[in-house]
């Protein structure tokens, strides 16, 4: 997950300040001070010296290729920056009148992106409102919002992790569609021209937005009469296409023109990768992070296209909603990063919001209304608990499993033995049922120094014999350090010349630096078989120095 909060910057004592441009935030937004401050959108010499101060980048500098004519080039696209642009003025302005650096990453920059998001997305969902209000009932529409917008991941990305592009596409969507029905409604430049611009604009933001055209290209042809109609519009305005490509050609232009001026060429390859043969379910299916598993609502995104038969976005919508989800489980990094559930699907919402209204509205007027009501407003609340859990990453960022969120699933308080279960599926219910053994256990603390890649062992037991029957052994401890970052403890259990490796992370959501930390995880002993013994050892990826406190481990057997 992006961490967007870092030490203390003073604006409010006591509370970390807003860190919004960083990783792939900081890939959409470094156009605007590379351009306007620094003036280098070349060679990037500034970027060093603010990276060490304000550390955006990652690290690696992922952001910006090297080409082969000694010029960087961004790889991700212009779009956001044009949307951010009146924020970072208004950044800028405020640096230039204050003690901060007008260096466009001090605090006046970060909270007026950081805000400046959500401005756009609050203006959105009131125009997003009278889109709905053209077609349901004020009540429909009222549920229909609330759920788009609480029950959904659309809250993570506007309001905590909105230095993405999602938050600001979203505007984008509700923006084309408003200007579809207004052109529908009574034909005018202006709209077509804007239609063109916009999508443009959205295609520059992230090139799959271009099935955005499927709104206006098939609106109002949800059956043959009205399709005729419409292409008959289309006949009698056809000025207005060109004006529409015009429009496209000008939202597009910004990078054409960048991509000159850096590789020498109006169009550039960013890399992107795609499977189209063989699309990835788990991205709507997979408990890493899917769509219908961690916000269930968008089930009724999906049923709701059944109910849109009679309204003028039939086709529309469902040819858009198809293709688009098509598109975004095709990308070759399917996890997209880290992210709470699928995020490449969230500025998307307001086409889903129209089937969602369908459903909604026609529920509405049946006897299960009641029973419906209720069940989305347990999704809402789940979504919102989880949402807390998702920023504790309690609900981790890129390695959730089936266990593990069966264990943290309405849990305000997850164990050592649940936190365990990121890295090791193994769980013994009923200890009650076994026989319970002390292997081996340790009170009295001892430091631990080492330096990757050397492991150090905590204990090594003797041969555990063979059973007729599965045997468990659970290992607790209690660790102290400064840093866990990539630590882990780990067991290797050797039975003849297999050896079955298992661990758990020291860097979990319960367990803070600076503070002594308690851990546990089972480990299942396999029936009929020799056991030569075990070893318990942590690892660091890079250097570990702590204390262990405490160190039981406990075999069940029957």
């Amino acid at each position: 997950m992006l961490q967007y909060r870092v030490a203390n910057s003073g604006i409010m004592p006591g509370a970390p300040p807003l860190k919004v441009t960083v990783w792939d935030a900081f890939g959409y937004y470094v156009y605007l001070p590379s351009i306007c401050i620094y003036h280098d959108y070349k060679q990037l010499n500034w970027l060093p010296a603010v990276d060490k101060k304000y550390a955006v980048t990652g690290g690696d500098g992922y952001q910006a290729m090297k080409l082969d004519n000694g010029n960087y080039t961004f790889k991700y696209l212009g779009g956001v920056a044009i949307l951010e642009s009146p924020f970072f003025f208004i950044g800028h302005f405020i640096a230039l009148h204050s003690s901060y650096p007008p260096d466009g990453f001090s605090p006046p920059y970060q909270y007026a992106l950081g805000f400046g998001v959500i401005c756009y997305c609050i203006l959105a969902v009131f125009l997003l409102r009278k889109v709905l209000l053209l077609y349901f009932q004020d009540l429909t529409t009222c549920i229909t919002l609330l759920m788009v917008c609480l029950a959904t991941n659309f809250i993570q990305y506007a309001a905590v992790d909105n230095g993405q592009s999602h938050g600001y596409i979203f505007p984008l969507y509700v923006l084309v569609l408003y200007a579809t029905i207004k052109w529908h409604r009574k034909p005018a430049p202006g709209w077509a021209g804007l239609i063109g611009y916009l999508i443009g604009l959205g295609m520059i933001c992230r090139p799959t937005e271009a099935i955005m055209l499927f709104i206006p290209l098939l609106w109002d042809t949800h059956d043959k009469e009205a399709a005729k109609r419409k292409w008959l519009l289309v006949k009698q305005h056809k000025w207005h296409l060109a004006l529409a490509a015009a429009g496209g050609l000008m939202g597009i232009l910004p990078q054409l023109l960048y991509w000159k001026a850096t590789t020498g060429s109006f169009i550039f390859d960013v890399g992107s990768k795609w499977d189209f043969l063989n699309p990835h379910f788990r991205v709507l299916f997979g408990w890493e992070k899917g769509w219908f598993i961690y916000t269930p609502v968008t089930l009724f995104f999906i049923a709701g296209m059944f109910f849109m038969r009679q309204f003028p976005f039939k086709k529309s919508v469902l040819w858009f909603c198809l293709l688009n989800v098509y598109i975004i489980i095709a990308w070759s990094e399917w996890r997209y990063g880290g992210s709470y559930s699928t995020r490449a699907l969230v500025q998307s919402y307001p086409l889903f919001a129209l089937p969602m209204a369908a459903i909604t509205e026609r529920i509405g007027k049946t006897k299960w209304r009641w029973a419906f009501y209720v069940v989305c407003a347990y999704l809402l609340f789940v979504n919102l608990f989880q949402v807390n859990q998702y920023n504790k990453t309690v609900l981790h960022f890129d390695d959730m499993n089936r266990k593990y969120y069966g264990r943290i699933y309405l849990n305000p308080h997850p164990s050592p033995l649940d936190m365990s279960l990121l890295d090791n599926d193994e769980v013994l219910n009923d200890e009650a049922a076994y026989h319970k053994h002390i292997l081996s256990e340790k009170d009295s603390p001892f430091h631990v120094h080492f330096d990757s890649p050397s492991p150090y062992t905590l204990f090594q037991s003797q041969p555990l014999g063979l059973s007729e029957q599965k045997r468990w052994l659970k290992v607790e401890a209690e660790v102290f350090s400064a840093g866990f970052w990539q630590s882990y403890l780990n067991l290797d259990l050797k039975c003849g010349d297999s050896v079955k490796h298992v661990r758990a992370r020291l860097f979990n959501a319960i367990s803070p630096d600076r503070k002594e930390n308690h851990y546990a995880f089972y480990v299942s002993i396999p029936a009929y078989l020799q056991c030569d013994g075990f070893r318990l050892y942590i690892t660091d990826a890079f250097t570990f120095d702590g204390d262990i406190h405490k160190i039981v481990i406990t075999e069940f057997d029957k």
